[in-house]
């Protein structure tokens, strides 16, 4: 099984969503390497897919997508303005979590953001 990190950073009701070139949106993160902690993986992945450095990180959630576990945190950042397409990822938005269901984007994300818009 796939262990991943993601991230959710939300700020006024917009999560921060981000994209490879022609994929479709997903969550910050990635694959939790050996000898790396989900927090420690969480934390490197917003950084290189975004730029954006975490100030506090929260456990949210685990949810399992086919073969892969997700380890989902709440991010807090300061400078949600900063972040800008970093390494493979070509796109970042911050989009309104009430319209996310006119996204292109994978079953797992989806879900992780119906259970995080139901907790807010």
């Amino acid at each position: 099984m796939k262990i991943r990190a993601t991230v959710i950073c939300e700020e006024d009701r917009h999560v921060l969503l981000v994209r490879k070139a022609n994929s479709s949106w997903t969550l910050p993160g990635g694959t939790v390497e050996r000898g790396e902690t989900h927090v420690e993986a969480a934390l490197r992945e917003l950084a290189e897919e975004t730029g954006l450095g975490a100030e506090h990180l929260l456990y949210l959630m685990r949810i399992c997508d086919g073969g892969t576990e997700h380890h989902v945190f709440e991010a807090s950042v300061s400078n949600s303005r900063a972040a800008r397409p970093q390494n493979e990822i070509s796109d970042c938005l911050w989009h309104p979590l009430e319209a996310i269901a006119q996204l292109q984007m994978k079953k797992g994300t989806r879900e992780i953001l119906e259970a995080f818009r139901r907790r807010l």
